[in-house]
């Protein structure tokens, strides 16, 4: 199967999704039923360091988790995890839940 011939070559389960229009969790499902060993696809304690001077620089999540190799959410992840402010889509800083107390 291309897919599962893709994923073993190196790509990613999100650009398999992109690549035949699925989302990544269905990649996933179609890897797992063939037994196919997943990769765990993090970030170096480096990488994240390097996320957060692009994302200062000004790049968005997007922007940094395409570089990096990785979706907008694990580079999210990591910086909240390092205490760094995010921005909103326009610039802004970024409003959690519990500051709006």
């Amino acid at each position: 199967m291309e897919l599962i011939a893709g994923y073993q070559s190196g790509a990613t389960v999100y650009e398999l999704g992109d690549r035949f229009d699925i989302e990544r969790r269905t990649v996933s499902n179609i890897l797992h039923r063939h037994g196919v060993p997943m990769r765990r696809r993090g970030l170096s304690p480096d990488q994240v360091d390097h996320a957060i001077h692009l994302y200062n620089l000004g790049w968005s999540l997007a922007r940094v988790g395409e570089r990096l190799g990785v979706n907008h959410t694990t580079v999210l992840n990591k910086l909240r995890e390092r205490g760094i402010p995010t921005r909103d889509s326009h610039g802004r800083p970024r409003v959690e839940a519990g500051d709006l107390r």
